[in-house]
């Protein structure tokens, strides 16, 4: 695939990575049995493999196989060699500092380690700890992991988690410390975590101040991990809250949308990822689709790596026109509901769908959160758009994640897959 895809390049050894062209998914899995260089392993093996739930974290000729929720539009499935899981841990143990060595040894004294994410799917989150659990049972066991999935019913996974003594650090995505932290607030839940890690998508200062206010008991707060599926140890978050990219593995390029390099300090279009640690499957100027702001000064922390933001992740972004809006724009919470989503149906029509508290006004909830979401598209020169309510419940992706905003792109890949 590579030969094909390079052959116009010139015949010289002083190629640069930027002459290299743009990889995107669904490019790559149209090409699935020749972007492979293991030839055993084909696109109908894999998937014979991952249609069955059995098989979540069982290698198939020495290589681990995940499947992405397709959630930005097309579904992927990622191969790993045996080797990555010594490069992941090996990195975990090289970046930690004395401070990140000493939390680690300390929360897993205190209590139970939990991982809520999707458990439906042969998914990174539940993948790689069932994974572990298999080839490094004593490994798994030092971590006192226990896995609770993510969709079902809000009160049946409170009640799951109060049932748990100690449960000292939960790992999770944001969306779902977004649910933990009204669960909190509410009194339902009843939990007293030191520590908190995040990964999936995008974190926000706001969220991270209100979950630190619900949850007084997190003594080692909230680690926000940068990473995806295509690339599990992407980045490592250092002690001054900066994410830094595992420049010894992976290449990571801010670009506009000429997939041209932007300045430092600069948000970008798109991000692309070249992974050195993967060499069955290739991943070569891979296109992920969110948005970074490289920092412009050095890290605090004295790591030599550089240091950047994530503004926002490619599968929640809502595209109008010429207008693109992030889901942080939406403000959509109401004391009477549970849960709220806003799924976009087509360019120009969303859908609000509430799962509402017990002895809730159906009407005046809707009302009012319709009349807020259309408040920001007027704010935002949008006026003809169309936002009605819907007798559909609230749904998470496939891997778990809820998201309040489930734009065009995401709507028809979750119908699809």
């Amino acid at each position: 695939m590579f030969r094909r895809l390079y052959a116009d390049l010139p015949p010289t050894s002083e190629i640069e990575l930027h002459d290299l062209p743009v990889t995107r998914k669904p490019d790559l899995m149209r090409e699935f049995d020749d972007w492979l260089t293991i030839r055993s392993l084909t696109l109908d093996r894999a998937h014979e493999h991952v249609r069955d739930i059995r098989n979540v974290g069982v290698p198939i000729d020495d290589v681990a196989v995940f499947q992405t929720s397709g959630t930005s539009g097309e579904p992927a499935v990622i191969v790993l060699p045996s080797s990555f899981l010594e490069y992941a841990y090996g990195i975990l143990m090289a970046r930690f500092d004395r401070r990140q060595w000493k939390l680690i040894r300390d929360v897993r004294q205190l209590g139970v380690k939990v991982t809520i994410t999707g458990g439906n799917g042969h998914f990174a989150g539940i993948g790689f700890n069932k994974l572990v659990q298999r080839l490094y049972p004593r490994l798994a066991r030092g971590f006192g992991a226990t896995f609770i999935e993510a969709e079902q019913p809000i009160d049946r996974l409170v009640d799951k988690l109060n049932a748990i003594a100690n449960v000292a650090w939960i790992t999770t995505y944001p969306s779902m410390l977004s649910i933990l932290v009204r669960e909190k607030e509410a009194g339902r839940l009843q939990i007293a975590p030191a520590l908190f890690s995040m990964g999936g998508e995008t974190l926000t200062d706001d969220l991270r101040e209100r979950a630190l206010r619900a949850f007084p008991s997190l003594k080692y707060g909230i680690i926000d991990a940068y990473g995806c599926t295509e690339c599990l140890v992407l980045s490592f978050e250092c002690s001054h809250g900066r994410k830094h990219v595992n420049e010894d593995w992976v290449i990571l390029e801010a670009v506009d949308a000429a997939m041209q390099p932007v300045p430092d300090g600069t948000l970008s279009e798109t991000v692309l990822l070249t992974v050195l640690a993967n060499e069955v499957q290739p991943f070569i100027r891979y296109d992920l689709g969110d948005c970074v702001r490289f920092y412009k000064d050095p890290c605090p922390c004295g790591s030599p790596f550089r240091s950047f933001q994530v503004e926002g992740r490619q599968a929640t972004l809502v595209r109008v026109g010429e207008v693109t809006l992030s889901p942080l724009v939406f403000d959509l919470e109401h004391e009477n509901a549970q849960r709220i989503q806003l799924v976009q149906t087509s360019e120009r029509e969303f859908e609000v769908r509430i799962d509402l508290v017990e002895g809730a006004t159906e009407g005046s909830v809707y009302h009012e959160v319709i009349a807020s979401v259309q408040r920001v598209f007027r704010d935002n020169g949008l006026e003809d758009i169309t936002v009605r309510e819907s007798a559909v419940l609230p749904e998470f992706t496939a891997s778990g994640k809820f998201h309040e905003v489930v734009p065009l792109r995401s709507a028809n890949a979750r119908n699809t897959t």
